[in-house]
Order: C-alpha cells, then sequence, then structure tokens
C-alpha cells in the first residue's frame, strides 16, 4: 500500500500522548485543539446537530444520522517525492470532486506523517479543502509515535510479512490498520484507511454506507486481490493441498486481499476475541507455518492468511471499490490465469494505481 501532514502541532502534553498514542491535531476552519479536546467538541456537535429540514405535506419523515466519517492516509516522506506528492493532490482532489455529505455530516481527514511532510501537506490540504461543500476537519498523527506504540504489538509478526529477513522498528507502520483498534481513541468507533495512488468516481459516504451490510462476527471490510500474488506466495501449501481453494481466482476460490482500501469497524475489532486472539505471537507463529506464509506486504498479508482461516472475520468488498490496475504479475509467469483473477464486473468506484500503474483520465 501507499505510505503517506500539515502543520507544525502544538506541545501535546505527555499525559494526552500517553493516554491516546496519537500526537494529533484538530483543524475546522482556522481553528486549533488538541485531540482530546476536538473529541469532546465533537460528541457535543453531534448531540446539538438540528433535525433535519421537515418533509413536505402528506410526506413520511425519514430519519437521517448524521455521521463522523474517519478517513486515513499515511503522508510520509513526500518532501523526497515529487510522484508521491503528485498522487496525493490527485487523490484528495477526485475524493473531494464526488463527496456530498449529508446534513450534519463531518469528514475527519485523518493524516499520518512527520516533519517536513507535514508542512506539504498543509499546503495541499489547504488549497483543496478551500470551498468544500462540507463540514471537515484535519487530524495529524506523527509517524514516529504511532510506530513506537504499535511495535510491541506487531514485532513478531513482521519477520513474517515483512520485505527481508529482519524486524525493523520502522516497518511497524505498515501494520497500522492491523492494531488501530488498539491505538485510536474508543470515541471513533469506525474508520476507512486508504492508500494514496486512488481515484475516486463516487461519493466517499456511500464507501462508509457499506459498514452497514458487515454480517455477525465481521470486523473488516476489504476487496479481493487482483493478481495472482497469493497463488505464488502459498505455492507449497498448494502443492501439498491439490484441492485446496487457496490461491485459486474468484468467484469460487480464496485469491486473498488488497489493502488499498480498507473499512475497519475499531468497535468490532476491540470487541472480537477470534481476531485479538489471531494478532498473538503464537497465532501468527502457527499459521504462518501452516501455510507455510512468507510476504512482504504488511497489513495486506496478515488479513490474507487469517482470512484463509476465519473468512468470517472479513466483508469482501466488490471489485469496484478498489479496481486494481497493476498486470506485473501478468508478465512473471502468470499469463496463463491471470485474467480469471484481474477481471472485474461493473461501474467502477475507485481506481487503485498500484505498482506505479496510471489511473485512466476522466
Amino acid at each position: 500500500m501507499a505510505r503517506a501532514g500539515w502543520v507544525r502541532s502544538q506541545p501535546c502534553a505527555l499525559a494526552l500522548a500517553a493516554a491516546l498514542a496519537v500526537c494529533a491535531f484538530y483543524y475546522l476552519g482556522a481553528g486549533r485543539e488538541t485531540f482530546s479536546s476536538a473529541t469532546r467538541r465533537l460528541r457535543a456537535t453531534r448531540a446539538a446537530t438540528p433535525p433535519a429540514t421537515p418533509p413536505g405535506p402528506g410526506a413520511v419523515p425519514v430519519p437521517v444520522a448524521a455521521r463522523d466519517l474517519h478517513l486515513l492516509m499515511m503522508f510520509t516522506k513526500a518532501e523526497r517525492s515529487p510522484a508521491l506528492r503528485a498522487k496525493g493532490q490527485a487523490a484528495l482532489r477526485s475524493l473531494l470532486r464526488h463527496g456530498r455529505l449529508r446534513r450534519g455530516d463531518a469528514l475527519r481527514l485523518h493524516l499520518v506523517t512527520e516533519g517536513a511532510s507535514r508542512d506539504i501537506g498543509e499546503g495541499l490540504l489547504r488549497e483543496l479543502l478551500r470551498g468544500a461543500a462540507f463540514r471537515h476537519e484535519v487530524i495529524f498523527h506523527d509517524v514516529n509515535v504511532l510506530t513506537e506504540k504499535l511495535f510491541p504489538i506487531v514485532e513478531a509478526m513482521q519477520k513474517h510479512f515483512s520485505a527481508g529477513s529482519g524486524t525493523y522498528y520502522s516497518d511497524s507502520i505498515f501494520f497500522l490498520s492491523v492494531a488501530m483498534h488498539r491505538i485510536m481513541p474508543k470515541e471513533i468507533t469506525r474508520i476507512i484507511q486508504v492508500d494514496l495512488d486512488l481515484k475516486y468516481k463516487t461519493n466517499i459516504r456511500d464507501l462508509f454506507e457499506e459498514f452497514d451490510n458487515f454480517q455477525e462476527g465481521a470486523v473488516i471490510g476489504i476487496a479481493r486481490e487482483m493478481q495472482p500474488v497469493y497463488r505464488h506466495t502459498f505455492w507449497q501449501y498448494r502443492r501439498e493441498n491439490p484441492q485446496t481453494k487457496v490461491g485459486e481466482p474468484p468467484p469460487d476460490g480464496l485469491p486473498g486481499f488488497n489493502s488499498g482500501v480498507l473499512l475497519l469497524n475499531l468497535e468490532a475489532m476491540r470487541q472480537s476475541k477470534l481476531y485479538n486472539q489471531l494478532l498473538e505471537p503464537a497465532m501468527v507463529q502457527k499459521l504462518t507455518e501452516k501455510y507455510h506464509f512468507k510476504g512482504h506486504l504488511g497489513d495486506q498479508d496478515f488479513f490474507t492468511m487469517i482470512g484463509m482461516e476465519h473468512p468470517e472475520l472479513f466483508h469482501v468488498l466488490d471489485c469496484t471499490w478498489n479496481r486494481q490496475l497493476c498486470t506485473w504479475w501478468k508478465d512473471h509467469g502468470y499469463s496463463d490465469v491471470f485474467d480469471q483473477y484481474f477481471q472485474c464486473e461493473g461501474e467502477v468506484k475507485i481506481y487503485h494505481g498500484n505498482c506505479n500503474t496510471p489511473i485512466p483520465e476522466d
């Protein structure tokens, strides 16, 4: 997934940093607030949100619940990468162009960033959010603070799902989605994490509606991987189990997941005994040994592996919500089966230009 800040933050009290595990600042208009004060204000705002305009004579009133729509992106090392800055600008521009929120809704945009990237993000967002047609706030999370909190939780799994043979402290941020329920304040119950290399073709609020389609027990919404990545990764398990659906293409197979678009029901993740058991080092070791798994795609690999064992934890998004464009594996040994994974019917809602693949112009 793409790894991706805004304004120099005021110092946070140490107690808040320890309690919240974030160094984050909310921006609404020209005001500045600490994370906790904004959370308190958000509660008050929700309670004070005026009702929708009454319907006309004879109409049946339909209650419409206002929502805080939390959306998180990575925006790091942007000062070194013009390409990353361009991707971020294009993604945000398309998101805002199609965004249509209901009365009382607010988009809470979370950016994980550091130093110089935060300054770049500030200028970018100031320009793009000027004149936005809906309420919005921006929240900054310091990547180093998040990494410090993540490392003890995900250290054991990094060696199985990271490039190279070692466990690197800085790689922990690539597992943010795996343990976000243990880091974000409990007031945030749902959040969507997205890559930067996306182009939105529909209203982002419609994606949040997918949370309402989760079956009992599901904690994460995610689309299938659209290349035979895991046909390759699970090669040994597949050889030992020739009748398995693991790594097979859809609709009947289990091709694995792509983490470019992630719906994280944080409250469900906190409450799920099964999901939290799967985070334990012993369980990770057990499953990686069972499936002979060694990956390099971070959270995506973890979700794919546990999805083979416990598919009930996942709400599978339609491919149109994460229409991946990368075709790398077509030219690297899998041309005969590639199209079975890559096909996607329906009007695309979000394009994903993974592996630096150009996204179609409007």
